[in-house]
């Protein structure tokens, strides 16, 4: 039997006989790898100049291969390209068809190159373009949190911790906690697409390329920023993917957390705000029910991401070095991820954009038990050392619990059985107003605080369209 039952795979010619159906399709990554078809493209376009460089295919045959690449890319941006069944994946897609529109020259293209490091070039540059968009995403976030945070800075509300009332901040205050955190996630994003940003093609399978192909003309018509140094590592490390899967994995934290926070906001208990009914659904059962369905999935995707990760790790932690096919399993991954971030921060600027807040509810939700430290901060200002008044107003708000009043509500000389300190001046303690205000210092919840933060993310965000 000729051992070329298989030619029309890239590997196929050392193979005898038909593979079993179910391993074809075991094998096969065209069903979500085709998504990479431009980059594929790309790649190979860039490729060809190389091997003309080295006079390794002339003028015209680089030329024919280039033209059918244009053909090729034309197809699939109309959706008209056809995959067919022997097609195992994007790559071996695209070089049938470049065969069937140019004939013999397409089999020129994959000289010295190897799939390993045709695939992680492809997937580099996938990734790169990804990375635009999320940061994009991002930063549309980032700014309609910002400027809601600018309309609405007058807004007082309880601010908690333990998830016990803790005391009185601005609703401005909470909203840019989460900016800054976002804002994080956009720098790291920043700094790992110049890790992603590295060239891999020329390295071959393993060993390097033995013809004398320009990687730096590669690096310059693919627009990387660096030639990988090692060709073993370049075609088997996917540290690029592993660290785009935890940056995923930590960003879809920062928001799943924000939801959790406004999903407690939005119940009856707390009545804080009112979800957009864009972004709620209903009951099938109970008529008077509003959902906020768009915050538990925020929610839920962290977990679909954190288990991508994992999953990504354990595959990776096992493998010898070098390429392995268990690295088929990245590219899932990588799809998986990039989706369900590109989503959610999609639909986390419609929830910030259109959440409506219940100022009056918020406000009456203070408390005078949440201006216990400002009492302390009263003694501090008049000479007691911090420990102490600390617990000379336990001592107090134990004495309004046991007269079952606010603490607002005690007497001079109710607190004067706390200490000798107290006086009338002590009622410009219980104001919510002044509380907040005394938090001025960088980073606090004073009116002037919260309006630097405001600017400082608003001078962030114009040097990152720069």
């Amino acid at each position: 039997m000729m051992a070329n039952a298989e030619g029309n795979k890239l590997w196929g010619g050392r193979f005898v006989g038909d593979i079993d159906p179910i391993m074809e399709k075991f094998n096969a990554s065209i069903a979500y790898d085709q998504r990479m078809w431009d980059a594929d493209i790309h790649g190979s376009k860039a490729y060809v100049r190389a091997l003309e460089r080295a006079k390794l295919v002339s003028l015209e045959d680089m030329n024919h291969i280039l033209q059918g690449m244009d053909k090729i890319h034309e197809e699939w941006s109309k959706g008209v390209f056809q995959v067919k069944p022997g097609d195992e994946d994007i790559h071996t897609a695209n070089e049938r068809r470049l065969k069937e529109l140019i004939g013999e020259p397409a089999g020129k293209l994959h000289t010295g190159r190897s799939r390993n490091d045709q695939v992680v070039t492809d997937m580099r540059l996938w990734l790169r373009d990804a990375i635009f968009t999320l940061k994009a995403n991002a930063l549309q976030l980032i700014t309609t949190m910002v400027e809601r945070a600018a309309v609405e800075i007058e807004v007082l509300f309880p601010g908690y911790t333990h998830m016990q009332r803790a005391q009185p901040i601005r609703w401005s205050h909470w909203i840019l906690s989460h900016a800054v955190a976002l804002s994080r996630d956009v720098e790291q994003l920043q700094e790992m697409r110049r890790r992603v940003n590295v060239l891999p093609l020329g390295s071959g399978a393993i060993a390097g390329t033995p013809f004398n192909i320009d990687r730096e003309l590669l690096r310059k018509e693919l627009a990387f920023d660096d030639i990988s140094i090692n060709s073993m590592d370049a075609t088997g490390q996917r540290d690029f993917v592993a660290e785009f899967l935890f940056w995923a994995s930590l960003c879809l934290t920062h928001l799943s957390k924000m939801a959790e926070d406004l999903m407690l906001y939005s119940t009856k208990e707390f009545s804080f705000v009112t979800l957009s009914d864009a972004y709620s659904t209903g009951s099938s059962l109970m008529p008077q029910k509003k959902n906020a369905d768009s915050l538990e999935l925020i929610r839920s995707k962290a977990g679909r991401v954190f288990g991508r990760c994992a999953g990504f790790m354990m595959t990776l932690k096992g493998l010898p070095s070098t390429y392995n096919k268990d690295l088929q399993e990245d590219k899932e991954a990588m799809f998986d991820c990039y989706d369900t971030v590109h989503a959610v921060l999609q639909v986390t600027t419609g929830v910030m954009s259109t959440l409506k807040i219940n100022q009056s509810v918020m406000e009456a939700a203070l408390s005078p038990d949440m201006l216990a430290t400002d009492l302390a901060y009263y003694l501090v200002r008049k000479g007691m050392p911090f420990r102490e008044a600390h617990g000379v107003s336990g001592k107090a708000v134990f004495l309004a619990e046991s007269k079952n009043i606010p603490l607002n509500q005690l007497s001079v000389d109710d607190l004067l059985t706390a200490s000798p300190l107290f006086d009338s001046d002590v009622s410009s303690v219980w104001d919510y107003g002044s509380s907040v205000e005394q938090y001025s210092a960088p980073g606090g919840t004073a009116k002037s605080s919260v309006s630097a933060q405001i600017e400082h993310m608003r001078a962030w965000l114009k040097s990152q369209s720069q």
